[in-house]
């Protein structure tokens, strides 16, 4: 069965279908006025324009007799609490008990981050707070920032050139492109290796912006341009190739596990001169304060231990 969409508000609203209910109850308008704390003229007037909107009389009111519900008030009043529960029921699945944490939020995150950041997030976090739903999407940069602009992400991971200038952010950690070579490569057995090393020689190319824009960028600022055999915009794609011999690549991205999905052995070597670090920052929208449970989740991420080598 479809669900019937309403684009049009209601020209009642809640807090008159609350008024009118506790008046029913009562059976007069001082009743319900004194168990709501508001004044009697203030909840008379509140019903007066609910029957104006609905276009029927709900009540007959008698100053010395009290208030009689009309047969229109009485159908009326029957879906009234339905809609009053339905909304409680709402207002509770979102707010939960007091210092509970409630509802859901929607996580995006860049994939090569995802093995990192998304672990103690969807497992400490997660844990603390049970009533929390975290949803994930794993995108490219350029898919996140639309979706953060629509908003359907709360909450990003991405590298620090995601839209410069964006205010709302707060840095984790930083770390610094490194070269990824098969382990029998000639140039493994070097400590470091400069880019001028490197240019005529096979670039297994990580394809997902921003990386692309990041690795072509290293070797333009030192007059190079790279000589790409394969682009790929996965990320295990890429140490797969390099550990099958078929070329190197530059990663920002460290793994502790050495061994490509075949189980070919790779090597991470440090670039001399350095290169600039790049920043991972947890980002989100800037329409309003985010919402406590997204505010927690940001403070978590930013009280994690990254790991060490992630460091500058």
């Amino acid at each position: 069965m479809r669900m019937r969409m309403v684009t049009n508000a209601p020209d009642f609203t809640l807090r008159q279908l609350a008024y009118f209910a506790a008046a029913a109850r009562h059976g007069t308008i001082s009743g319900a006025a004194a168990e709501l704390h508001v004044s009697p003229s203030a909840l008379s007037d509140a019903i007066t324009e609910l029957e104006r909107a609905l276009g029927t009389s709900l009540c007959i009111r008698r100053r010395a007799h009290g208030l009689t519900v009309t047969t229109a008030g009485a159908d009326v009043l029957s879906r009234a609490q339905e809609l009053l529960v339905s909304a409680d029921d709402l207002a509770t699945s979102l707010r939960g008990e007091a210092g509970e944490l409630v509802g859901p939020i929607t996580i995006g995150c860049y994939p090569t981050l995802a093995p990192v950041v998304l672990p103690p997030l969807l497992a400490d976090f997660g844990a603390a707070h049970p009533r929390v739903q975290l949803e994930l999407v794993e995108a490219t940069q350029d898919v996140l920032a639309s979706g953060m602009a629509r908003g359907e992400i709360d909450l990003a991971f991405v590298y620090d050139s995601f839209l410069p200038g964006h205010e709302k952010r707060a840095r984790l950690f930083a770390d610094r492109a490194h070269v990824l070579l098969a382990a029998n490569d000639p140039l493994a057995a070097r400590e470091v290796l400069r880019l001028e090393d490197l240019v005529d020689r096979d670039l297994i190319l990580l394809d997902a912006p921003p990386s692309t824009t990041h690795t072509l960028s290293l070797f333009s600022a030192r007059g190079l341009s790279p000589r790409i055999r394969h682009r790929t915009a996965s990320f295990e794609a890429v140490r797969t190739l390099v550990a099958r011999g078929l070329g190197y690549g530059i990663l920002v991205q460290r793994t502790a596990n050495d061994r490509s999905y075949e189980g070919y052995q790779l090597v991470t070597r440090e670039i001399s001169p350095a290169v600039p670090a790049v920043g991972i920052d947890a980002v989100w929208p800037d329409a309003g304060p985010p919402p406590a449970r997204v505010r927690a989740l940001i403070e978590f991420a930013h009280s994690v231990n990254w790991p060490e080598e992630g460091r500058l």
